[in-house]
């Protein structure tokens, strides 16, 4: 028997779909919004999208360099000698391009491991998609839902109407198309 490797069509789609909810919800964020938190020592809406953001590079690094270094400064280096994201000192306007350039990266890494037939590096032992590198994708779609999720319940706490929070949601509609 042989092992056929699955199309991606479908999976890509809906990466892209997650990316336009992204933008969508990253339009509709005032100045303001992204310094809203739970008052008790949570996350601020800007580090649940910057830890969206840098969960692609974090993950890419540790897995294929290649494809995280375009979102890399090779100039500013970190403790351990490693190059920085080169969203780190960004302004929170600046997010959109910043997961823009990791999904690109993502997409770019997943197709280019899958052609190969090289896993994805694994230098910590913490398992790295080795069933099919496409499980990145599907793993960073199931992230970004998590941190959304936290986004909207720190707008609704922060003082959002229920009238726009229904608008908020229209984003849903994104997935039904």
């Amino acid at each position: 028997m042989t092992h056929q490797t699955p199309d991606l069509t479908l999976l890509l789609e809906s990466f892209r779909r997650n990316a336009r909810v992204n933008d969508a919800l990253l339009a509709a964020l005032t100045t303001p919004d992204f310094d809203l938190s739970d008052g008790r020592g949570g996350w601020t809406v800007e580090r649940h999208l910057r830890h969206m953001a840098t969960f692609r590079v974090g993950w890419l690094w540790n897995m294929s360099r290649d494809h995280a270094m375009p979102l890399l400064n090779p100039d500013e280096l970190d403790a351990d000698g490693d190059p920085q994201w080169r969203w780190a000192n960004a302004p929170a306007t600046a997010l959109p391009e910043a997961l823009a350039a990791g999904d690109a990266a993502a997409i770019a890494a997943v197709q280019a491991h899958r052609t190969s037939g090289e896993p994805f590096a694994d230098p910590w032992s913490e398992g790295t998609y080795h069933s099919d590198p496409a499980h990145f994708l599907m793993h960073t779609i199931v992230h970004d839902s998590h941190h959304r999720g936290q986004v909207m319940s720190l707008l609704r706490q922060g003082g959002r109407t229920p009238e726009q929070m229904d608008a908020l949601d229209e984003h849903w509609s994104i997935w039904r198309e």
